[in-house]
């Protein structure tokens, strides 16, 4: 323990030593105390929650899972059972009659015996192709004497020999269900007993380039001339480099585009001079200005409150959060009620916010979403008196999910083309969904002006 020192009996050079020799301490001391600000702010850091999928714009691969129960699920709840709908119109009929009776083996009569029980058995018929071989004939001319050959049918030109059926199903096999070159070369030998190369492979894809970049730009016009559009955009890699895929949906069309930019000018660049009347997107930056109005997505803003309240506020952010669940509540009711009465509990919403915004907050997290509402807080209801405007951009979200998919499975692309193909394939995809029509169907009428005799090439 440092014994006390008399200041007063020090002579003035005795204290300047002494002040002296304490100055290093004082530097020592200020080092001290701002690595003691640092760490305590680091201990901050990490003493806040961490960010999951229910509190943020995480998605959903990666939260991590609760462990079940060692008891397993609770049991479901009992329903009446529903057996498979018999077939309107089977190929074939088969029935089993009893001869003798089980019982007592007496010989059983054919007339009073009726169905007792009827059910279908369904099988799948061997798959194999269906090959047209087409010789055109000629020779040499006995009147001028130059040769000469008859024209090809309709539809059989030379060139590649895969038909349309073919080019549609290896289209929607490798870009829905994501099924890579060497795999797709397979279970088309395996399933359908069709050779067919990678080569081949790359090249449908390649010649399915021009009709779907038709039909995407036939959707993309639907698109533009919407009043109402709603729009996401995640990464992608293309060429090695990260790109993004933007997607832009309406109530009838669905456009995906892949650039290499996350910037406002792919929106301004598809839209040119049009406005919007309405743009539904999350608060980032580039999804901004593009209509008269903008309707936030509620589901980021419900995320963003849940983490100020794991954040420990109790106040601003659990009331903003109400206030969300209730405006969502409305909209969900909107087709049955009047327009006067979304009037009213549009500003009957207003009234609630301003009473919110007036509570106490607690941590940097609420403070931040409390300045982010004060500021944007006229586009957070916009929903509830426009009844073409949802209340989150989740359809926009689930738009992307089968793209977010095929980026896991595969990768991303080699290509520019490969890229702009898939971009104009899930257009036509997603716009038959939204539609609620058969993929398949609308992939194969796009793929109709696709010339199968047309070899195409592009690097990979």
């Amino acid at each position: 323990m440092t014994p006390d020192i008399d200041l007063s009996k020090l002579s003035h050079a005795e204290k300047d030593a002494l002040i002296r020799s304490l100055l290093p301490l004082v530097g020592q001391l200020q080092g001290a105390l701002a690595r003691i600000a640092e760490l305590e702010a680091r201990l901050a850091r990490l003493e806040q929650p961490a960010k999951t999928p229910d509190n943020s714009s995480l998605p959903p691969s990666k939260g991590q899972k609760p462990d079940v129960p060692a008891g397993g699920k609770p049991p479901r709840k009992g329903r009446p059972g529903v057996a498979r709908v018999l077939e309107p119109n089977p190929d074939r009929i088969t029935d089993a009659k009893l001869e003798a009776c089980p019982h007592c083996a007496a010989a059983w009569p054919d007339a009073p015996q009726t169905p007792q029980m009827v059910y279908d058995r369904i099988e799948l018929p061997p798959v194999r192709p269906d090959v047209t071989r087409v010789r055109l004939f000629g020779g040499r001319c006995a009147c001028c004497g130059e040769r000469a050959m008859a024209p090809a049918p309709d539809g059989l030109e030379p060139g590649s020999p895969f038909g349309r059926s073919i080019e549609a199903l290896v289209v929607y096999l490798h870009y829905a269900q994501a099924i890579g070159f060497e795999r797709l070369r397979m279970l088309m030998g395996e399933v359908f007993g069709l050779c067919i190369s990678k080569g081949a492979i790359s090249n449908i894809l390649a010649r399915a380039q021009v009709p779907l970049g038709a039909a995407a730009a036939a959707i993309a016009a639907q698109v533009t001339a919407s009043a109402v559009v709603a729009s996401d955009e995640t990464s992608v890699r293309v060429a090695g480099k990260t790109w993004w895929e933007w997607v832009f949906v309406t109530a009838v069309c669905v456009l995906h585009v892949i650039r290499p930019s996350r910037g406002a000018v792919v929106v301004r660049t598809l839209f040119g001079a049009q406005r919007l009347r309405v743009w539904v997107s999350d608060s980032f930056g580039s999804q901004r200005g593009h209509a008269d109005r903008w309707q936030m997505c509620l589901a980021h803003l419900l995320r963003d409150a849940q983490y100020a309240i794991d954040c420990g506020d109790d106040g601003f952010s659990a009331a903003f959060k109400r206030l969300l669940l209730r405006a969502v509540a409305i909209g969900r009711r909107r087709d049955r009620l009047r327009d006067t009465t979304l009037e009213q509990y549009r500003a009957d919403l207003d009234r609630r916010l301003d009473r919110v915004l007036a509570l106490p907050r607690c941590g940097e997290a609420a403070d931040r979403l409390r300045r982010r509402i004060a500021r944007d807080r006229g586009h957070l209801f916009v929903f509830v008196t426009d009844r073409d405007v949802p209340a989150t951009n989740n359809v926009s979200e689930r738009a992307l999910r089968p793209s977010v998919i095929f980026r896991k499975v595969t990768n991303g692309f080699r290509s520019e083309w490969g890229a702009d193909t898939y971009a104009a394939f899930r257009s036509v995809v997603s716009t038959a969904k939204a539609n609620r029509r058969s993929v398949l169907n609308d992939l194969r009428q796009a793929l109709a002006e696709t010339s199968p005799h047309t070899v195409v090439t592009q690097p990979g």
